[in-house]
C-alpha cells in the first residue's frame, strides 16, 4: 500500500514520513509486513508488523481469505507485533480495498467511510485499547509485545455476489504536533457466493498524435485508456491496443498486462504505437481478461474491446515535399531571370556597338 501524505500543523517545519504497505496489503513473499518509521519525539526508529493470526497468534497465512453466503458470518483474526525499542501507539481500522494505478493493492486512510467489503468488519475488543467512535481502536505496544485483535466478518443478507476487498491496517501515531500516515496493513479477500459475471473493457478511450521531426522515421500514436472491471470478481487483464493504415498498411500493435482491477475499479494504461503518417489509422483496444493467482471464478470471461481512429497527418513529409517542390521551382526560376539578365547585357552591347538586332529568320518552303 502507498501510505498516506504527511499531514503537517502550520507550526511544524520539516517531517520525514512515507513508508509503503507491503506485506499481506501488496502481493509478496513475506506473511506479514514490517515498516520502520523514525520518531521525532523520540528519534528512535518504530519497527511493526500486521498478520493473519489465530486466537494464538501468526499462523502463516499471506492474507485473510473466506468464501461466504448472503447474511453468513465468520471471526478471524490479525496479529499486531512490535519490534521496537520502545513503546508504539498504533489506529487499527479496517477499510475498503482498492488497488492503485502504480498496481498495488492499498486502502483510504483512516478518515474514509468504508462502503463495501470494510464496513462488513468489525474489531472485537482488546484489552487495554481505546476504541473511537468510528470503530477504530487506538492501542499502545510495549518494545516487542504483540497482541491478537479478533474480528468479526458479517455480509449482509442483500449484499451481491462476487468479491468485496477489504484489509486492516495499524498506523502509526505519534503524538498531537505531528501524524505520520505510516501504515502496515493485511488484506482481506472476502466473495459472497452466486452466480458471478467477469468482464473487462475498455473505457475512456484518448489518442494523440506526435509527428516526428524526420520525415523519414514514423510518428507516435498516444493512446490513453482505463481497463474498467465491469464484473463482480477481480481480474487480471492482457491490454491491447492495435492500429493500422487503409489496407493494413502502417500496422502497429502495443500490449501490456494489468496485474489486477477490482470490481467497480479500473487501471490506467498509457501505450506509445510507432507510426507511419498514412493520413490516417484506425483499430482496436482489447481487454482479454484472465483469473488472478489461485482465484477460482466459476464464469466465463469477456474480453471488452473499443474502436479507436487516429489522423496522422505527415506534417513533416509535406514540409519536406514543399521544400523539395519549391526547390525545384526556385532554381527553374532562378535559370530564367539569369538567362534573361545575360540576354539584356547582350542586347544593351550590340545596342551600343550600333548593331541591331536581327529577328529570327524564318525558313521559306
Amino acid at each position: 500500500m502507498e501510505g498516506s501524505p504527511v499531514r503537517i500543523p502550520i507550526r511544524c517545519t520539516v517531517v520525514a514520513a512515507l513508508v509503503a504497505l507491503v506485506g499481506g496489503l501488496v502481493a509478496g513473499p513475506a506473511a506479514g509486513s514490517t515498516s520502520d518509521e523514525a520518531a521525532p519525539d523520540a528519534g528512535a526508529t518504530v519497527t511493526w508488523t500486521v498478520q493473519p493470526a489465530t486466537a494464538d497468534g501468526p499462523d502463516g497465512r499471506i492474507s485473510l481469505r473466506h468464501v461466504l453466503d448472503p447474511g453468513a458470518s465468520v471471526t478471524d483474526h490479525v496479529a499486531i507485533t512490535n519490534f521496537s525499542e520502545r513503546s508504539a501507539t498504533f489506529a487499527v481500522y479496517a477499510g475498503d480495498g482498492v488497488v492503485s494505478d502504480s498496481g498495488h493493492f492499498d486502502l483510504p486512510p483512516g478518515d474514509s467511510s468504508a462502503q463495501d467489503g470494510g464496513a462488513w468488519l468489525t474489531l472485537g475488543d482488546v484489552p487495554g485499547a481505546e476504541r473511537v467512535d468510528d470503530g477504530t481502536l487506538r492501542l499502545t505496544l510495549d518494545p516487542g509485545a504483540a497482541v491478537t485483535v479478533p474480528l468479526a466478518i458479517t455480509v449482509p443478507a442483500d449484499a451481491t455476489p462476487g468479491d468485496h476487498p477489504a484489509g486492516v491496517v495499524a498506523e502509526l501515531v505519534s503524538g498531537d504536533t505531528v501524524r505520520l500516515a505510516a501504515r502496515v496493513g493485511t488484506r482481506l479477500h472476502l466473495r459472497v457466493t452466486g452466480d458471478v459475471v467477469a468482464s473487462l473493457a475498455p473505457q475512456d478511450v484518448t489518442t494523440r498524435w506526435e509527428p516526428s521531426w524526420n520525415p523519414f522515421a514514423p510518428g507516435t500514436v498516444h493512446v490513453r485508456y482505463r481497463v474498467a472491471n465491469t464484473g463482480d470478481v477481480r481480474l487480471a487483464a492482457r491490454a491491447a491496443t492495435t492500429l493500422a493504415g487503409p489496407f493494413g498498411a502502417g500496422a502497429a500493435e502495443h500490449a501490456v498486462d494489468v496485474r489486477e482491477v477490482l470490481p467497480g475499479q479500473s487501471a490506467l494504461v498509457e501505450a506509445e504505437l510507432e507510426v507511419w503518417p498514412v493520413v490516417r489509422v484506425a483499430g482496436h483496444v482489447d481487454a482479454r481478461p484472465w483469473v488472478v493467482g489461485e482465484d477460482v471464478v466459476d464464469a466465463a470471461l469477456r474480453t471488452g474491446s473499443a474502436q479507436v481512429a487516429v489522423w496522422v497527418v505527415p506534417w513533416s513529409q509535406l514540409a519536406l515535399l514543399v521544400l523539395v517542390v519549391g526547390g525545384v521551382l526556385g532554381v527553374r526560376w532562378g535559370r530564367r531571370r539569369s538567362a534573361r539578365r545575360v540576354q539584356a547585357r547582350i542586347d544593351a552591347a550590340l545596342a551600343e556597338a550600333g548593331v541591331a538586332r536581327e529577328p529570327a529568320s524564318t525558313t521559306q518552303p
